[in-house]
């Protein structure tokens, strides 16, 4: 493919001469690569990384001219590969594009719509680790992710889900304008009072395939008005790590049930629990262990002795929060006692506890206590899956037995030696129900995120080493995965409900969209817009995007 005249940006074309092919494959990898590269044709024709406006605007019209489709990448975190394309597309990568002096302020000229809140204008570019700081900076904050490599512009499309989605809902939820640059190569400024139709679409709908966006003003939260130290009411959070035992992980993923099984819970509580397999990065999830190295080593060594391996063992983390919501909400014994479930596990010789605490601080730095901060959880290829929930009944149903169990399949050798050597887990499970949860309550605020009655989100990712064996290892426990996990006798759910971020098997939109959207009606209503936004397909990289309607 030739490259775009007057690009002012660097351009790499595939192509098979030896020096040109090595810095063409150095700047095509995303996530998905190590596993998606191949069966999925992520090789597009022409990587290009635009400078401005004016780079995207001349893309676009290059691509529209000659009738190549678009792919728009900002972090390429996406699972199945969906911001990449095939050897006839144009993949623009906008990492680096929007990062100047006026692409991540505040806005104080505007008024926010909403209850006086600070509205923040911020680029695609930017990372979640850079947003994250810049709000807090400036005693800012809004639910986000976890993962500080992830960009604001594919996490916004796609939810924004992370560890606040109870308390505060999804980071998309937060959107108020998006700035974006259509097939035309027009600049539009995208509002539910403006355009509610493609609002809507953008925000839930079919990530990256209304065109290019490059900006977006977001409504955030003040410290103030979630922290009171006069009156002890002030964010409370806690963590904790466990080596891993299968006691352990059903005794807090029991809390995780159970709380997802009661709807009157208040919306100021958040629990996520997470099993990680040995070797992982544990350090860049929960840096404060280096202050205490030498305990957390003595006993490590006590639990499982030191052969000169330093790897991570497998382990177990907790995140849990309470933020007081107004200056009348009060720390109370109440919920001292719901973070007091959780410290009767700190003890190393009966729960095998290596770290607790317990931080008390403005919302701004609590937000950072959740943050990952490496690219990826393993180096290696895997198999992903996410499933949701809409019961109230796990609990009674027993599904804490059930996930506990495929666990520990993985994770103790005696149960399957060969499964253990080849595979890695990295297991999130996250409450996000009852009927005061704003995950819930957002669901009809003009975005078109789906399965907003979803109690429980659960991602069991399976990598696994190179090759055959460990492929096959994955994907066979991940098959049994997603008999137990979705289906009339589940006792997790009854339908199969699945995140964009978080796609898996067949990425065909136009046959697997009922995982995805709740009905025939909003997929063909997104749909509508895909084709006014898109009518001749230029922002139709791959088939992971909702077929457009014509009427």
């Amino acid at each position: 493919m030739e490259t775009i005249q007057d690009f002012n940006g660097l351009q790499y074309p595939f192509s098979n001469d030896p020096i040109l092919k090595k810095t063409y494959e150095d700047n095509n990898i995303e996530y998905a690569t190590s596993t998606h590269q191949n069966d999925h044709d992520m090789f597009p024709g022409l990587i290009a990384f635009p400078q401005s406006d004016d780079d995207i605007q001349k893309a676009v019209k290059y691509a529209k001219d000659h009738g190549y489709p678009v792919s728009v990448m900002s972090g390429g975190h996406q699972y199945s590969g969906a911001c990449s394309t095939h050897g006839k597309g144009i993949q623009l990568n906008l990492k680096s594009t929007y990062k100047g002096p006026q692409d991540l302020v505040i806005l104080p000229q505007l008024p926010s719509p909403n209850s006086g809140r600070t509205l923040v204008y911020a680029s695609a570019s930017h990372s979640l680790g850079d947003f994250n700081t810049f709000l807090r900076d400036h005693q800012l904050f809004v639910p986000h992710g976890q993962c500080t490599d992830v960009r604001v512009g594919g996490h916004a499309q796609t939810g924004g889900y992370g560890q606040l989605g109870r308390s505060f809902g999804l980071l998309g939820d937060h959107v108020w304008g998006i700035r974006m640059i259509d097939y035309n190569g027009e600049i539009k400024e995208v509002t539910e009072a403006s355009n509610p139709e493609l609002f809507y679409a953008i925000l839930g709908g079919s990530p990256g395939n209304f065109g290019v966006i490059t900006h977006y003003t977001i409504e955030v939260h003040r410290d103030a008005d979630h922290d009171f130290p006069e009156t002890g009411a002030r964010p409370h959070g806690f963590k904790g790590i466990w080596l891993y035992s299968k006691n352990m992980v059903k005794s807090l993923l029991s809390e995780v049930a159970a709380m997802a099984d009661d709807p009157e819970i208040p919306r100021n509580f958040d629990l996520c629990v997470s099993v990680l397999s040995s070797s992982f990065p544990m350090f860049k999830l929960m840096p404060e262990l280096k202050d205490n190295l030498a305990e957390v080593l003595k006993h490590i060594t006590e639990a499982i002795g030191v052969n000169g391996d330093t790897k991570w063992p497998a382990s177990i983390v907790l995140y849990a929060q309470w933020v007081p919501m107004n200056a009348e909400d009060k720390y109370t014994d109440k919920v001292d006692a719901w973070f007091q479930r959780f410290r009767k596990y700190d003890h190393f010789l009966k729960y095998w506890c290596l770290h607790t605490s317990e931080p008390v601080q403005p919302m701004s730095k609590m937000t950072g206590e959740w943050l990952f901060t490496r690219k990826r959880e393993f180096d290696y290829p895997y198999e992903k899956r996410c499933y949701l929930t809409n019961s109230t009944t796990l609990v009674q149903d027993k599904w804490v037995d059930q996930v506990a169990d495929r666990i520990d399949q993985v994770l103790v050798p005696w149960h399957h030696l060969e499964l253990w050597e080849n595979c890695f887990l990295s297991v999130q499970i996250q409450c996000f129900g009852g009927k005061h949860s704003q995950f819930y309550a957002n669901r009809d605020n003009g975005t078109a995120y789906s399965w907003r009655d979803s109690t429980v989100c659960q991602t069991l990712d399976c990598f696994h080493k190179e090759g055959e064996v460990g492929k096959e290892l994955a994907q066979s426990w991940q098959a049994v995965n997603d008999k137990l996990m979705c289906g009339e006798n589940s006792p997790f759910s009854k339908q199969d409900r699945r995140v964009l971020w978080a796609s898996y098997g067949d990425w065909d939109m136009d046959k697997s969209w009922p995982f995805y959207y709740e009905d025939q009606a909003k997929y063909e209503r997104i749909g509508t817009q895909r084709y006014l936004a898109d009518p001749q397909g230029t922002f139709t990289p791959n088939p992971f995007n909702v077929k457009a309607v014509k009427h």
